[in-house]
């Protein structure tokens, strides 16, 4: 994971031609966040729920490039997971807390007036942060999303693991089973 910083640099240089920067008048925001996930330690920047597929001791890793050019990409990294197993993963309204819940609804960049959000005209891709991964053999995996819309004033505060992938049909959208572990990031 040492790589994380050069890989962080290199997605920068992929995502941002030469000049686009320069072309638009609203910044560049780059962010980035790690921890080692920890069991119910309050306060913690890296929570399991569920150490049975999040063990303690696993880790995360998030990168964010938006740029009004080129809207917002996001890479998840983690390691330490169960091998061979599918996770959802997706940017989350609140910072992590001692449940799950406490995050609170996925992040919606144009947000669904009915709650929770379920309708696939809201709860997709487009208009979310989906990270969902598969692991290796090792337990090491990695989702990315790329949106083209940037944060306003209102912007993501976590990433939460969930024990499915994401669904996509009617009245499911964008469910992922239980919350099984949480990364604060400052998006």
């Amino acid at each position: 994971m040492r790589l994380l910083p050069a890989f962080a640099a290199a997605a920068a240089v992929a995502v941002l031609a030469p000049g686009a920067a320069a072309a638009s008048s609203a910044p560049v925001r780059f962010a980035t966040a790690h921890g080692t996930f920890t069991a119910g330690a309050p306060g913690a920047p890296a929570v399991t729920y569920r150490p049975d597929l999040v063990p303690a001791g696993a880790r995360a890793h998030v990168v964010s490039l938006s740029a009004a050019a080129t809207g917002t990409s996001t890479t998840l990294v983690v390691s330490g997971l169960r091998p061979g197993r599918a996770y959802g993963a997706h940017a989350h309204a609140r910072p992590c807390g001692t449940t799950g819940d406490a995050a609170g609804p996925h992040f919606q960049h144009a947000p669904d007036p009915v709650q929770p959000s379920v309708d696939p005209a809201y709860a997709n891709p487009r208009n979310e942060i989906w990270l969902d991964f598969t692991t290796d053999r090792l337990g090491t995996g990695f989702g990315r999303s790329t949106v083209d819309w940037t944060f306003g004033a209102r912007r993501a505060k976590s990433v939460v693991l969930h024990e499915t992938p994401t669904h996509t049909d009617p009245g499911h959208a964008g469910t992922a089973g239980a919350r099984l572990a949480c990364l604060d990031v400052g998006f």
